[in-house]
């Protein structure tokens, strides 16, 4: 039987200095952006939320005379916090490329300025958010309000996160907004690339099971239900059998498309036409022509009654 007291004591160091070791060769820090990194985007997630809806986020509020300072207050929070990790991911991404002279004062440059410019697109992705959530009351009868909606429904945290996170990618930002998208499937069980394209006024209805691929383009007033996949039908590879990155993998859907739960529709060569609407569980590999209806053949339901109650 193992005895903890003798483990601290002779063993413990040993496996600790093991442990380094090997991270050490694998994941240095110039390799991960800096100690924490995933702690420090979640935190700035957070932040970004309650500026963005400070009276449903914010629990320091006395009076609304107090809002001014409290979103202030996290805006310039988010902002040195963005600036930070920006900075690191952009000297990590230099030093990968193995530049000689890596530049840190340009890569400080460049953070201060993709900071400030995404930090002036809060405006404009709110509104977007504001649209989303109309779209959700509208789209579902148990909607009571939009505070309802905002507290309660995976579908605006997941898609409140993939509008920060996209910005991000649009800035040419590594790696944080597909750590800010993982948060959002942790919390929410909805997985949306952040790489992908998403119209106006976006719905998903319980959300759960939902997979929106990189090179997705969804056009405005879409809903989709839980456990739709718009997925990839293939990879295409490279001569050491390898998949071809950067290239369209994920289906188009117009606009005013409503696809249904368990629906499966793969591939970058398809497009679903606009007011459309996909039935459950149908699978789909091919385009579909606008104000289509496709959905699968319903089997007969069996009943036996058991009668001898």
């Amino acid at each position: 039987m193992g005895n903890i007291t003798e483990f601290m004591r002779y063993r413990s160091q040993n496996l600790a200095d093991a442990l380094v070791e090997i991270n050490s060769k694998q994941l240095l820090r110039d390799n991960i952006s800096g100690f924490g990194m995933k702690a420090r985007v979640i935190e700035l997630a957070e932040h970004l939320k309650a500026a963005l809806f400070p009276t449903l986020y914010e629990r320091g509020i006395a009076t609304p005379d107090h809002l001014p300072a409290v979103v202030l207050d996290r805006l310039n929070t988010a902002v040195m916090e963005l600036n930070g990790i920006v900075e690191d991911m952009f000297v990590n991404a230099c030093n990968k490329q193995e530049r000689k002279g890596c530049d840190a004062g340009e890569c400080r440059r460049r953070a201060a300025d993709v900071s400030v410019r995404f930090m002036e697109k809060l405006p404009e992705i709110r509104t977007k958010l504001g649209l989303d959530m109309k779209a959700a009351y509208n789209g579902d009868p148990a909607a009571k309000n939009y505070d309802e909606i905002l507290l309660s429904y995976p579908s605006m945290e997941a898609v409140t996160i993939y509008r920060i996170a996209h910005e991000l990618v649009l800035l040419g930002v590594p790696m944080v907004p597909r750590i800010m998208s993982e948060y959002a499937h942790q919390l929410t069980g909805i997985d949306i690339h952040p790489g992908a394209t998403i119209g106006q006024s976006f719905f998903i209805d319980h959300g759960t099971g939902v997979v929106i691929g990189e090179t997705t383009e969804i056009g405005d007033r879409v809903k989709l239900y839980q456990g739709v996949t718009l997925g990839a039908k293939s990879f295409e590879l490279d001569a050491e059998g390898n998949p071809v990155k950067g290239i369209k993998r994920h289906p188009n859907i117009e606009d005013d498309v409503v696809i249904y739960a368990g629906a499966t529709i793969l591939g970058g060569d398809v497009t679903i036409g606009r007011g459309s609407v996909i039935g459950g569980n149908v699978w789909l590999t091919a385009s579909v022509p606008p104000y289509t209806t496709v959905y699968n053949a319903a089997p007969k339901p069996i009943m036996k009654i058991k009668k001898d109650l």
